[in-house]
């Protein structure tokens, strides 16, 4: 009986061939990311909330007499200062009451005057018993109505002065003027409930915010010193730099929060009252943060972990503990360390111990684009 070798040879050399494509069999592709560094650095902690512009002072100058505007002495919008003229009523009606007060005042001096020499003179002939007592009495209570009619008469001068006063209307505060009620030569009333104008101080200003109650204590804690409060405009501006100015004495039951005020110079009147403006209070700065792209942290089943590119070029998971976000940046606690390589953009495709290829800032911005 013969064999034939020839199915053996032919499967002895597909056995060859597969195991020397399998030797020759390239390396798996490295997976392309971008990364970032570890470091230690000085971040604040700031509270976040969206807030809004209010003046500190709003006065309604309302007119205090009645009488006809002659003159308006500012245009609407205008900034004023305290005590600046802004309307000038009629004044000739408080001129001549005013007149009139000092006449009738005159006359009561000189009655007054007179009273009172007649009593002195009552009062001698009584001392010798010329006159009785009863006349005495007389000219004694003449003289004091005459005093209280003066004192009547200056008081009605007084008034007449300060009506004629009234009747030129001034800026109670510095700020700015908001629109005209009213144009030269309406009347006004004293009894009138709509202002004439209204006028809010914006510099400085303030803006009221509301910040979870749990952060009352680290507020109490750092209020004895300058509070760092930023602001702003919400859609875009040049933010403006002030501190906090009020801690409401208690917390709002219905939202659990706490609400704040923050002074701000507002020079450049960046902060318009009434606008709303995204506010980040400043309680302190940590001086020697771990701090990691924020992109760079993974959450997981067993926590939060980063990627950390090892001196192989592999990637190998790091725990970690968030301690806060700060903008794009995470301060963490754990396994990493100052100076290492963290993986910022294509976690999804690495796990441990692969390979990667660390992509040029253009390459990453690009990626990003598309």
């Amino acid at each position: 009986m013969t064999f034939s070798t020839r199915p053996l040879l032919a499967a002895f050399a597909v056995s060859a061939i597969a195991a020397c494509a399998k030797e020759a069999a390239p390396p798996p592709a490295r997976v392309p990311v971008t990364v970032g560094t570890a470091e230690r650095r000085a971040v604040p902690y700031e509270l976040l909330a969206t807030g809004t512009v209010e003046p500190i002072q709003t006065v309604a100058v309302q007119a205090q007499v009645s009488g006809p505007i002659v003159r308006i002495a500012f245009r609407e919008g205008q900034d004023v200062k305290q005590g600046q003229v802004l309307f000038e009523l009629d004044p000739r009606p408080f001129q001549a009451a005013l007149q009139q007060a000092q006449a009738f005042l005159g006359r009561d001096r000189a009655t007054a005057e007179n009273a009172e020499q007649e009593a002195k003179r009552y009062a001698a002939l009584a001392e010798k018993e010329y006159v009785t007592a009863q006349q005495n009495d007389a000219a004694r209570t003449t003289a004091a109505a005459s005093s209280a009619t003066v004192a009547s008469g200056q008081a009605a001068v007084d008034q007449a002065r300060l009506n004629l006063q009234y009747a030129t209307i001034r800026a109670p505060i510095a700020g700015r003027t908001g629109s005209l009620r009213v144009r030269e030569g309406n009347l006004v009333r004293a009894t009138d409930t709509e202002p004439l104008v209204t006028i809010n101080q914006i510099q400085p200003i303030l803006a009221r915010f509301a910040v979870p109650a749990a952060n009352l204590p680290a507020i109490q804690k750092y209020r004895g010193q300058r509070i760092a409060v930023m602001a702003e405009p919400v859609g875009g501006g040049t933010p403006s730099e002030g501190q906090l100015a009020f801690v409401d004495n208690a917390v709002d039951t219905a939202t659990g929060t706490i609400l704040l005020k923050a002074s701000f110079p507002n020079a450049d009147g960046a902060l318009w009252p009434g606008a709303f403006v995204n506010v980040r209070l400043r309680l302190y700065v940590d001086q020697d943060a771990l701090v990691v792209p924020a992109s760079a942290v993974v959450s997981g089943q067993q926590g939060s972990f980063v990627f950390v590119i090892q001196p192989d070029s592999s990637a190998a998971t790091k725990a970690v503990k968030i301690e806060r976000t700060n903008g794009d940046l995470a301060i963490v606690s754990g396994d990493v360390r100052p100076g290492d390589r963290v993986v910022t953009d294509g976690q999804l495709r690495l796990r441990q111990g692969i390979k990667v290829q660390i992509k040029a800032s253009g390459d990453s911005a690009q990626a990003r684009g598309s």
